[in-house]
């Protein structure tokens, strides 16, 4: 406004001044001083900041201004999501946004008009002085409409030349300190040697370092003592289980359909195994994305490849649909849905209804990429779901053994069928609709044999006992290993309609595959499908180009997610919505360059753990500054390293861990823990599906825990496991009773505390200063601190004297008090 001010000031004053030359004269030096000061207010309006379209302005319009000017709607004749409408003559013939004239811009008059007729936005809260300002400056400055940041291809930069030269030992160093520089801000120091060994521990295996190897480290004088213990970490079969399980909580992975049966779905944990073997193996990530999305139409398609594919069935399944076609496309809309924001960081399953509120993507651009996938059946059908979602692994000799018993069963069965027919035509109607019910096998044993000739029931009971034999014969075979995955996907795809507003009924113009337009016009090639090709190829396209190097927004993305579970939040604080709603990036140059670097290096995962792993920023401490947190509270400079508590799978595993009861046996289908049967109460059919498990199983890591969508584990559940519904890119991390109850009341830490008592006896005896010192090393890698024994050893005399403990309960519970210290669940 005070631009607008000016001029209104200075057309006035001009007009004054045409009245005559003696008032000219005697309001010359007036004048003077008002041109010069009107020029100071120009200079210091040019002198403001650089208002950015993407991160400042195209925010606020999406929030205040789309639901009356956006995709669906255009009042007035005004589109503001667009720029080449945003720019153009209205209905009133007025111009919304003028080029560095906000004095003429019809948008600015109507959200700074007095008039409750005029004013923008018609309903709610107005503007705040500073919104006002912001969408003037940016006019007065040109009104630039900048291609949203992640709609461009990364760019190729140069690490920026820093002051402090000597503290840049990677270029990312160079890309955090440059930022700090700006804000006149230092990095924290560099972390002790017991702070680093567990930050790298628990980021890349998800477990404490023992004390040993905390000794070592701490003590190891060589130069490259740090950089050898990354490479041990990153070569261990712990990393994997870590990092697959960040994977599993992007793709949804559990081991049941949820709704109200909350059925299993068998053999979903090999897809888990999956993961973690990538993940050791170092599988480059294209290969990863390739696998998974089109498994079964790669040249080579291996045991490996088909169970990726379980990928599109790890989502929720209801076996029972109100609307069996509404069902089928809510299936597709979670690929959709999971596909774009895990792979391209995109929501395009905001425009299954209408077009994208926000980006530029519309309606039809959702129902092209569902072309991708409309090949793939349903998950199943009640009763009957192994049919589409089950294929065989277990080898090609077995199998055709299999095939051959599977053909001749199928051969008696229908000898069977045909001769029971017979009979049961011969029933009474009610006994003929019975047949069509479960009671089909009870009826048939009551009533056949009198309603068929003795030669015909002779026949069916030799067909019987053939039928037995074969059963036989077939259990001597070995275990047949079966997959959850695409087992069928058509060859000649459905074809696609755009839905209108979503509805399955309502189709509209018919759409072939294609990619987002905000790609660019990138020509999609599906080669024409071989005779021996069991499907359309479709997949594989959209495979092979979200795995290209070339893609703008892959490499972006996984890149982020990594440096996210490196440095507890990633450059980009949205890592799922990369669009125009997500969170800009704090450092977009250093995302550029790891994402160039990512691929560079052909997509290796553990290249980038160690990329960044070896910067300083990596490296330094949790050490606050009362300055840096007055610039940059929320720490978006890195400077320094963040406080982390422990996830939900590490605190558990931790326990086990430093209680020595850790079973490290990996893979295979995953394990009960004990639930106490209040919980199981919980149920609609309580303790339906929770089976049994031995002690020695349920010693085993959190990731091989069964994840029953209506029955997580209550500890994992309270240090806040990943949200199984849909795909989950950052957990929530709250603080809330439930954890300290479970911690202190619970079950399961009580009876480990218990364990951890006896694995210091075995190792110190019961002396109580050797036991309370012992228990500090283990539970937090260090030596105790002066004081620590002193304290501890009079928590234990308090428990035996005042309240009539005998020594080992004493020494249980200092043991449950050490594992519920901060200490324990919180790194930094």
């Amino acid at each position: 406004m005070a631009r607008i001010s000016s001029f209104r000031i200075q057309g006035k004053f001009q007009q004054r001044l045409s009245y005559g030359v003696g008032l000219a004269i005697v309001l010359g030096i007036s004048a003077l001083g008002f041109a010069e000061n009107n020029n100071k207010v120009t200079v210091e309006k040019h002198a403001e900041p650089v208002v950015d379209f993407t991160q400042q302005i195209q925010p606020l319009l999406a929030k205040h201004c789309y639901s009356c000017h956006g995709p669906d709607v255009q009042e007035g004749g005004l589109r503001l999501d667009q720029s080449e409408q945003a720019f153009q003559q209205l209905e009133s013939e007025a111009t919304a946004i003028v080029p560095r004239h906000p004095e003429k811009s019809e948008l600015i008059a109507r959200i700074t008009t007095k008039d409750d007729g005029l004013q923008m936005p018609p309903e709610g809260e107005r503007l705040s002085r500073e919104q006002i300002d912001l969408l003037q400056n940016w006019i007065q400055q040109g009104a630039e409409w900048k291609k949203h940041w992640a709609f461009q291809p990364p760019q190729k930069v140069t690490p920026p030349q820093t002051k402090n030269s000597k503290w840049v030992k990677t270029p990312i160093d160079a890309f955090i300190l440059a930022k700090l520089e700006e804000k006149g801000l230092s990095p924290a120091p560099s972390a002790d040697r017991v702070t680093l060994i567990r930050r790298a521990y628990f980021n890349l295996t998800g477990l404490p370092p023992a004390p040993e190897e905390v000794d070592q480290f701490v003590n190891d004088p060589a130069p490259d003592a740090y950089e050898k213990l990354v490479d041990r970490l990153l070569a261990s079969p712990r990393y994997g289980e870590r990092w697959a399980r960040h994977w599993l909580d992007l793709v949804r992975y559990a081991d049941t359909n949820s709704f109200e049966r909350d059925g299993v779905k068998p053999n979903a944990w090999r897809f888990r195994d999956y993961v973690i073997r990538s993940f050791n193996e170092d599988k480059p990530y294209n290969q990863f994305i390739k696998e998974q999305l089109a498994g079964d139409e790669l040249d080579q398609v291996t045991n490996e490849t088909i169970i990726a594919t379980g990928y599109y069935r790890l989502g929720l399944w209801d076996d029972e649909p109100a609307d069996p076609l509404l069902g089928f496309y809510n299936e597709l809309d979670d690929i959709v849905s999971t596909t774009s924001q895990v792979f391209l960081g995109l929501t395009l399953n905001c425009a299954r209804c209408h077009e994208h509120k926000i980006d530029p993507v519309p309606h039809e651009d959702y129902y092209r990429f569902l072309a991708f996938f409309h090949g793939l059946n349903s998950y199943g059908t009640r009763g009957d779901q192994l049919s589409n979602n089950q294929t065989d692994i277990t080898g090609p000799e077995i199998s055709a053994q299999y095939a051959k018993y599977d053909a001749q069963q199928n051969e008696l069965k229908q000898k069977m069928h045909q001769i029971e027919e017979t009979g049961i035509k011969k029933m009474s109607g009610v006994d003929q609709r019975r047949s069509e019910t479960r009671e089909r096998g009870k009826l048939l044993k009551e009533k056949l044999k009198q309603h068929l000739e003795p030669e015909q029931f002779q026949t069916y009971q030799g067909l019987k006992r053939e039928m037995k034999e074969l059963e036989a014969q077939r259990k001597k075979l070995p275990p047949r290993k079966m997959a959850l995955s695409v087992r069928h996907s058509l060859k000649e795809p459905r074809e696609t309609f755009v839905l209108l507003r979503g509805n399955p009924n309502s189709r509209g113009e018919k759409v072939e595959p294609g990619f987002p337009e905000l790609f660019g016009k990138t020509k999609l090639q599906v080669p024409e499908p071989r005779k021996d090709q069991p499907t359309s190829g479709r997949r594989r396209a959209l495979a092979e180009w979200i795995a290209s190097g070339d893609n703008m927004l892959t490499s972006r993305v996984i890149v982020n997610r990594v440096w996210q579970h490196h440095f507890g939040r990633g450059i980009v604080q949205s890592p799922n919505n990369f669009g125009q709603l997500g969170v800009p990036p704090t450092h977009p140059e250093l995302l550029d360059w790891l994402a160039l670097e990512f691929v560079k290096s052909g997509q290796s995962f553990k290249t980038l753990h160690k990329l960044i792993m070896m910067s300083n920023a990596y490296q330094m401490s949790a050490q606050y500054s009362d300055q840096a947190a007055a610039i940059d509270p929320a720490n978006d400079l890195f400077w320094r390293f963040n406080m982390r508590r422990l996830s939900a799978e590490e605190v558990r595993d931790s326990i086990l861990a430093v209680n020595g009861r850790l079973n490290l046996k990996m893979y295979g289908p995953g394990f009960y823990p004990e639930i106490s049967k209040e919980v199981l109460q919980g149920q609609s059919k309580p303790g339906h599906g929770w089976l049994n498990s031995s002690e020695e199983e349920r010693a085993r890591r959190s990731i091989y825990i069964f994840v029953k969508r209506s029955l997580i584990t209550p500890l994992l559940s309270n240090f806040d496991f990943a949200d199984t519904d849909s795909t989950c890119a950052v957990r929530f991390v709250t603080t809330q009773p439930a954890q300290a109850l479970g911690m202190v009341n619970g079950a399961f830490v009580n009876r480990q505390a218990e364990l951890f008592a006896d694995r210091i006896i075995e190792e110190t005896g019961t002396a109580h200063p050797e036991f309370v010192a012992r228990a500090i090393r283990l539970a937090y890698g260090r030596e105790a601190q002066t004081g620590e024994v002193t304290d501890g050893v009079r928590l234990i005399d308090t428990l035996i004297k005042q309240h009539s403990l005998d020594e080992k309960q004493a020494l249980n519970y200092f043991c449950l008090t050490i594992l519920n210290r901060n200490e324990f669940v919180y790194l930094d």
